[in-house]
């Protein structure tokens, strides 16, 4: 007699069929990343398209203003034009103290390199992972590991790139760290992120380090990934703890994380770059000028 309902598939094949299927997702993980640049690439153009109606809904607001809003916002641009006026003027003359300054310490000052604005076209939407998509990619010139600032600091670094667009990784993303020293006396330590915009920290930091809340923490230029001197994130909070083996001290990012929209991408100097490259072309050179082991053997017989 057939039982009235059909018996369905048993759940340990189904548990079996999940095992090897995530076996199989984890070793072919390494390997997609080619497949995941193309699908991006190909994905851009629908990036775009889907960012048409906040452009549009944008330049509506703006075309909309009307004439005593606009004359207010001149208004205060003229004030705020005369205050940056002045200011340039006083960071005029502390660039050029500071120039005679690096003069006589022989440092070289970084000031000839490439900028270009991005702006986000979108944010996301991973709880684990904190990045932004940029309206620039691989025809930009836009290459992995390119720093990423606003106005007011180091945002991240570009993590991966396309024809069109690139993604951002934060430093607030746990994965991130870059190396930092405090402006007030030079102590050179590594910032990492907590997966919290608005939370940054110091890890292996010894108890007897000098730190203190306030410190301002800039871009220390080691690992040459980062420029000196970018200002990252402000101390917040230093624990001392005597049951603990280092002290907890967190920090607050400058760069406001949560609401930026236009980005800055920085290439490296043209110093930089020519340091580079006589790096590259002294290697195989030194490996010419070995000495040519046959010759001396055929001379040794001759003699």
């Amino acid at each position: 007699m057939k039982p009235i309902f059909a018996r369905g598939i048993s759940n340990q094949f189904r548990l079996t069929l999940a095992i090897i299927l995530s076996v199989i997702l984890i070793v072919a993980n390494g390997r997609l990343d080619p497949v995941r640049k193309s699908i991006s690439s190909v994905l851009s153009p629908l990036q775009y398209i889907a960012n048409v109606p906040g452009t549009f809904l944008d330049w509506s607001a703006e075309s909309l203003a009307t004439r005593d809003m606009l004359a207010r916002q001149n208004k205060e641009l003229l004030r705020q034009q005369l205050l940056m006026s002045e200011r340039l003027q006083r960071f005029e003359h502390l660039r050029q103290e500071n120039e005679r300054l690096r003069g006589l310490l022989g440092s070289p000052v970084h000031m000839d390199s490439k900028k270009v604005v991005a702006e986000v076209m979108e944010v996301a939407s991973d709880p684990y992972h904190q990045y932004v998509v940029i309206n620039q990619g691989a025809r930009t010139g836009v290459f992995v590991g390119q720093p990423v600032v606003d106005a007011l600091g180091v945002v991240g670094q570009i993590v991966q790139v396309s024809e069109l667009t690139s993604r951002v990784l934060l430093i607030s993303d746990v994965t991130h760290g870059i190396p930092v020293r405090i402006t007030r006396n030079d102590v050179r330590l590594v910032v990492t992120g907590t997966g919290v915009l608005d939370e940054l920290e110091l890890k292996f930091v010894s108890k007897s380090t000098d730190i203190r809340v306030g410190d301002l923490l800039v871009s220390s230029g080691l690992g040459k990934r980062f420029p000196e001197g970018y200002p990252v994130a402000r101390v917040m909070s230093v624990i001392k703890d005597d049951g603990q083996s280092y002290a907890t001290v967190t920090a607050q990012p400058l760069a406001a994380l949560d609401r930026i929209r236009y980005l800055l991408l920085i290439w490296p100097d043209k110093s930089e770059r020519k340091e580079d490259l006589v790096q590259d072309v002294s290697v195989p050179k030194s490996s010419e000028q070995k000495p040519d082991v046959n010759a001396e053997a055929k001379q040794e017989v001759s003699e």
